[in-house]
């Protein structure tokens, strides 16, 4: 069966692309995922759909619903491999990072679903007052909080709750902080605050996991703005709001060679 389902995907796939379709919140259920290779090989791809039509994550899933976000999980809660929209491949599918030659593996299972926000974009020309580097020329990463598992490719309804301002390499790397619009403790928790009364120690776990998660490759720790501290809800909002602005921009200008823009 799952032989099946992979050529359907790629003779759709290859079809001649002749247009995208901005996805509305009342179409935002029909988005599905389709795995194409075996995980844990070079050749591991997840991509989108609408419907019969090929879709980019990072284009063609809208950002927000109303007052809430569209979270990409990208690499599920209690796993390793570093999995990422691919910016340069067709329709940016998921897949597992490479270097040097190798999958990439990081050295604990990751404390949360890790993923990113859609028609965002860090980016590498501009100088953030805030963190005093560049972006990182990807989409916003995010952390959640959910209780539940995610699952690589699957598109979440999200509440942002704050942002860590991680410096990556020398490079701004925000970390948005979320919890699942549908998780059992989403109505009470709104803000950082709501989070260390309703979650204890778990700013903390997130801190420490992304500060340190490099070390036992013989990386330095990871850097922040603000000396460490979360900034919160209003703050993570305004630098979501910077983000998409600059994904229009990559999304227009033809100058972006290395992006897929459709």
């Amino acid at each position: 069966m799952q032989g099946l389902r992979t050529i359907a995907l790629h003779r759709q796939l290859t079809r001649p692309i002749t247009s995208f379709h901005p996805i509305s919140l009342r179409h935002s259920s029909t988005i599905s995922a389709k795995e194409v290779g075996q995980s844990g090989t070079p050749e591991y791809r997840v991509f989108f759909a609408r419907g019969d039509t090929p879709i980019s994550p990072l284009h063609d899933i809208p950002l927000r619903i109303g007052s809430l976000y569209n979270m990409v999980v990208e690499i599920p809660r209690g796993t390793r491999a570093k999995l990422e929209i691919s910016k340069e491949e067709k329709l940016n599918p998921i897949k597992q990072d490479v270097k040097k030659g190798k999958l990439r593996y990081v050295a604990w299972n990751y404390p949360f679903n890790y993923g990113a926000l859609p028609q965002t974009w860090e980016d590498p020309s501009h100088v953030h007052p805030a963190t005093k580097a560049k972006g990182d020329d990807d989409p916003v990463d995010v952390v959640d909080l959910s209780e539940a598992t995610g699952s690589t490719g699957e598109v979440k309804t999200v509440k942002v709750l704050g942002t860590y301002a991680m410096i990556d390499d020398g490079e701004t790397d925000w970390k948005m902080i979320v919890i699942g619009a549908s998780d059992p403790k989403a109505s009470v928790i709104h803000g950082l605050e709501d989070v260390e009364k309703h979650l204890p120690g778990k700013l903390q776990e997130v801190f420490t996991f992304l500060r340190d998660y490099k070390t036992p490759d013989g990386k330095p720790q990871n850097e922040f703005a603000f000396e460490g501290q979360p900034q919160d809800k209003d703050f993570a909002e305004r630098i979501i709001q910077e983000t998409h602005e600059d994904w229009k921009k990559l999304a227009s200008d033809t100058t972006f060679s290395k992006i897929w823009r459709r």
